[in-house]
């Protein structure tokens, strides 16, 4: 190989360091590791969504991507036992007079074996037939010991008011075992894609039914959540974190997911703060895309002083209020869906400027971008 490929970067002791660093050479990222004495460098873009291998860490011989775990051996480029054939390229390094000097020009190329896409992928597109009406009760419940609850309750009678043709499906979040949303937006927007990273990296997770039911099924959505300390219950929030992907698509592509659906609510609680919690709901549905009827939600609350929840267990047990103004909160959605869903008038794409949607900096993602195919030449 000709002499001016290789570059000189420095006194060789100055990266005698175990594990990982970035190397930049011409705008190109390496990752330069040293383990056992000796060094090796791969390319820093990672297979996957261009995670930075650099900033990630050594499990043995392989590099660890940091935004979704994918393996390299830190010297060939190779994936991991079994996935061998999905590499990135390697470089050369040597030694010569205590100085280090890395190749520029990869001895390997890039070679991407791409995985089957994960069926929540499709297109998203509404298939011919009547409404259909999501029901999702976030109640934590031990299901071998059950209890009453006041939201599920409510939602369970709005349910059942439901006429053919139009079909129904509850969905209990205490039924599903699913993971915490692992903060994969915190360490860049692009790596919090759709699917989820977890739902496409861990077939145990659950939450799949929830996505798949919300993009591509119904076209109402009817919440239920208890209040538990002025706020919804934890499971709805570790339920919407995980949702931060449908939005993100926003985000990166100005890609709406959600179209022509309507959401409503329903809230219980032994203390009062109702509108808080009706308010936190409204802003994340309607930021991914729903669209709300007249009066979203009903609701129930003792207020703060009345401290007293078997008698607001007694009371919703008995009202036929509450029961009815269910029944016509959904039915307000549904009036709203049918004309949605006829209409067909939801944009597809949303208008980034002067909203949380704007368009990622160009500058940066084109340079990435450059960055990225030069690396793969």
């Amino acid at each position: 190989m000709s002499a001016q490929k290789w570059h000189d970067l420095g006194p060789v002791e100055a990266f005698k360091k175990e594990g990982l660093q970035e190397i930049t050479v011409d705008k190109s990222k390496f990752a330069l590791s040293f383990k056992d004495g000796t060094f090796g460098a791969i390319s820093a873009v990672c297979n996957h969504l261009g995670g930075p291998l650099c900033n990630g860490t050594l499990d043995g011989e392989y590099v660890v991507c940091p935004w979704h775990y994918w393996k390299f051996h830190r010297a060939t480029g190779e994936g991991e036992p079994g996935d061998e054939d999905n590499r990135v390229p390697r470089h050369e390094v040597k030694i010569e007079e205590g100085r280090l000097f890395i190749n520029r020009t990869a001895s390997s190329k890039r070679n991407r074996v791409s995985p089957e896409p994960h069926p929540l992928a499709r297109p998203v597109k509404r298939e011919k037939g009547p409404l259909r009406i999501l029901g999702i009760s976030t109640t934590v419940m031990d299901t071998a010991h059950p209890r009453y609850s006041t939201s599920e309750v409510l939602l369970q009678a709005a349910l059942d008011s439901v006429k053919q043709p139009a079909t129904t499906k509850l969905i209990r979040l205490s039924d599903l075992k699913f993971r915490h949303c692992e903060g994969f937006y915190s360490k860049s927007a692009r790596a919090c894609s759709w699917p989820c990273s977890i739902t496409q990296m861990d077939d145990s997770d659950q939450l799949d039914q929830v996505y798949e039911a919300i993009v591509h099924w119904a076209d109402v959505l009817l919440l239920a959540t208890p209040i538990r300390w002025g706020s919804a219950s934890s499971l709805y929030y570790k339920m919407v974190e995980r949702m931060n992907c449908i939005q993100n698509q926003i985000t990166l592509h100005d890609k709406a997911l959600i179209r022509n659906k309507v959401a409503s609510f329903i809230i219980t609680g032994g203390q009062d703060n109702i509108q808080a919690v009706a308010g936190q709901m409204l802003a994340f549905f309607s930021e991914i895309g729903f669209v709300f009827p007249s009066f979203p939600y009903v609701a129930h609350s003792l207020g703060w002083t009345a401290e007293n929840m078997e008698r607001n267990v007694a009371y919703v047990k008995n009202s036929e209020e509450l029961r009815q103004g269910s029944r016509e909160l959904l039915q307000r959605a549904l009036v709203l869906a049918q004309t949605l869903v006829d209409a067909d008038a939801v944009e597809t794409r949303v208008p980034p400027g002067g909203r949380k949607a704007h368009r990622l900096e160009p500058e940066a993602m084109q340079a990435a971008q450059a960055a990225q195919k030069k690396n793969d030449d």
